[in-house]
């Protein structure tokens, strides 16, 4: 994992790179990173089987935890930063307490390798999804299921999801190509207006903005950034010579990251839709990318295991 960084806008829509730093001592893969809240602590999945804590500024190692029987897939931390969550091709979920380092929860349910979580936005919930197709969203504190029973994407593969900013939509994306928004305030979800439709490949990841617009990336190596409620397409973002890996927005929505299953990570301006900055220090394919909170640093997991 590494990042270019600082990034300061040197004017509207510009960015300035600066130099590049590696947390180089994974022993394999590394295919989800994720920045703390306060953005000084730096969280990565590894395909060894465990998920690493790092000092943002110094880049020194805080833990290295294990637990999973299989590789990590993905890692994410609460809102409020006092946990983080990773998940496994071991089929489970790990709750882990960032204070004392320490696994509080092991939620079992899924029946095939864990892809993806999403806590919501006050931290209280957590949903979950990968191969099996199904969605399930589990009560934070006590590591119970909230609905007795998962909801199922039918025939469609589940590959990324999140929890809109007000807690009370869940966006999935699956290889159907669409991208649909589940209403989560009825007492079992329910599919909340229109199918985000206009893919030609299987959505491979999405993300809310802060103020609640979509963006998706997929297969057929696009981006596209929507207006969830009433759907519609804002910006359209083409450029990557392969499918689209990750995205996040910055925290002012000036600019969108990608990474592509390839050695680049893209910088887009969201209201163009154009490319301004190209990065190339990544070593081997690109898996994942995220913004810090302040917007000043952005960090990349890799496939060399940087």
């Amino acid at each position: 994992a590494g990042w270019p960084g600082p990034m300061n806008n040197r004017a509207p829509g510009t960015l300035a790179v600066g130099r590049v730093k590696y947390f180089g001592r994974h022993h394999g893969e590394v295919n989800s990173s994720a920045f703390s809240p306060n953005g000084q602590t730096l969280l990565t999945a590894s395909d060894d089987g465990c998920v690493y804590g790092w000092e943002t500024q110094t880049g020194q190692l805080l833990w290295k935890l294990g637990g999973h029987t299989g590789a990590v897939k993905f890692c994410r931390f609460s809102p409020d930063g006092r946990l983080f969550a990773s998940t496994s091709c071991d089929c489970t979920i790990r709750l882990w307490d960032v204070a004392r380092a320490k696994c509080l929860q092991v939620l079992k349910g899924h029946q095939r390798s864990v892809e993806t979580v999403s806590f919501s936005p006050d931290s209280r919930q957590l949903a979950s999804g990968g191969w099996d197709k199904r969605v399930m969203l589990w009560e934070v504190q006590t590591g119970s299921r909230l609905f007795l029973h998962s909801f199922v994407l039918l025939a469609q593969t589940l590959l990324w999801f999140r929890f809109s900013p007000s807690a009370d939509c869940l966006a999935t994306g699956s290889w159907d190509s669409t991208v649909r928004i589940w209403d989560l305030r009825a007492g079992t979800p329910k599919t909340f207006h229109h199918k985000l439709e206009g893919h030609s490949g299987n959505i491979s990841c999405v993300c809310y903005s802060p103020s609640g617009l979509l963006a998706s990336g997929s297969w057929d190596k696009t981006i596209r950034i929507w207006k969830p409620q009433p759907a519609s397409l804002l910006v359209q973002l083409k450029g990557h010579v392969t499918w689209v890996k990750s995205i996040a927005f910055s925290p002012n929505e000036l600019w969108l990251v990608s990474a592509g299953y390839s050695r680049l990570i893209k910088v887009w301006d969201c209201n163009t839709g154009k490319c301004i900055e190209t990065l190339k220090g990544i070593l081997d394919v690109a898996h994942s990318c995220a913004f810090t909170p302040d917007g000043k640093l952005l960090v990349s997991g890799a496939a060399d295991q940087a």
